[in-house]
């Protein structure tokens, strides 16, 4: 019974630290516990079953994973051997690896375990006495629930197999039991510190700090650049050339992805227009080449207008017929580069 007595002080004292609040869980975090197990014995023993209290100490590796290293006494076992019914005595070590599913905090951790336990035990199938010592491999799974950052009760159930052949075989048992601890001692990850908004002084408020700014009292309202000067605005601009076939105005396949990229363009800055312009090669008569000029460019137009929704007001279409060449009209090749629509677009580009 004085075993008992002091488990209860050691519990009493662990929910008290636990009000301190002043440790975390996590790597590096020292976990103590106190349990009490019921033990099955292998039937082959000659042994009633009894109990197991003690306690272990353990240590965090990482957040999931702890090395813990206990001591327990067993208790209400007799022997049966024989005349026996005598009282057993003795003790179990293990050293267990823990595995913790879940996050570290208030709250449940399932856990699964292995490892290594030495038991020695006397009055054990002999009417005389003698000690018997045995190395038994350690498996089990739990659960842990954490009341506080620290404190924490737990319930357990624990197989061991003997590694060494003892009496009629290898012994199997097992134990069910339920425990209490502390968790104390691990570190958490300081937070990251708040940015601190840099502040700075800017008299003529063009967002540009004094100590940076070039061009200081700028008037209101005026885009500077990163010294703090008035912006220069970029020219931006968009060319479209556009070939026909001989004595066509019909516009080719392979130039709407231009003109698409011309009405995109003209949407992006809706203050702009432009002319379409059209041309042709110097095979005809003067005025047949007019109106086949005025044809391309109403030609391309109209896919600006009615294909691309550019607002008809802002383009506008006309021709030159053959008088105004970029090519030599003596070749074939250059009447091919003659037969065309032409358009520009330009734009102050956008400040950022």
């Amino acid at each position: 019974m004085k075993l008992k007595n002091t488990l209860g002080v050691v519990i009493g004292s662990m929910i008290a630290a636990s009000a301190v609040n002043a440790f975390a869980q996590g790597q590096g975090a020292v976990e103590a516990e106190a349990f009490g197990k019921r033990y099955f014995t292998d039937s082959t023993r000659n042994m009633k079953n009894g109990d197991l209290y003690g306690g272990s100490v353990g240590y965090f590796l990482t957040d999931d994973v702890e090395l813990a290293l206990s001591y327990g006494e067993y208790h209400d076992i007799r022997g049966t051997y024989e005349s026996g019914n005598k009282k057993v005595h003795g003790n179990l070590a293990s050293l267990d690896a823990i595995y913790h599913f879940g996050t570290p905090g208030v709250g449940l951790r399932p856990y699964v375990s292995a490892g290594l336990g030495h038991q020695s035990l006397t009055n054990v199938n002999s009417a005389n006495g003698g000690r018997q010592n045995l190395t038994m491999a350690n498996i089990g799974a739990g659960l842990k629930y954490y009341f506080t950052e620290n404190f924490f009760a737990k319930a357990s159930l624990d197989g061991q197999y003997g590694l060494e052949k003892r009496d009629n075989g290898h012994q199997g048992e097992w134990m069910a039991g339920v425990g209490v601890g502390m968790n104390f001692g691990g570190g958490k990850a300081a937070p990251a510190p708040e940015p601190v908004a840099e502040v700075c002084s800017d008299e003529d408020h063009d967002g540009v700090c004094d100590n940076v700014d070039k061009c200081p009292n700028t008037p209101a309202n005026v885009t500077v650049d990163a010294n703090g000067c008035p912006a220069v605005a970029e020219v931006v601009r968009v060319q479209l050339d556009v070939k026909f076939d001989f004595d066509k105005s019909k516009v080719k396949e392979n130039s709407y992805a231009d003109i698409k990229n011309l009405a995109d363009f003209m949407k992006q800055y809706p203050s702009t227009s432009t002319t379409v312009e059209g041309h042709t090669d110097s095979v005809g008569t003067d005025a047949y080449n007019q109106k086949l000029s005025e044809r391309r460019a109403n030609a391309v137009r109209d896919v600006l207008v009615n294909e691309y929704g550019v607002e008809g007001g802002r383009v506008n279409a006309v021709g030159y017929g053959e008088s105004r060449p970029v090519a030599d009209n003596a070749t074939a090749e250059g009447r091919a580069v003659n037969r065309r629509v032409e358009a520009e677009v330009e734009a102050q580009a956008k400040q950022q």
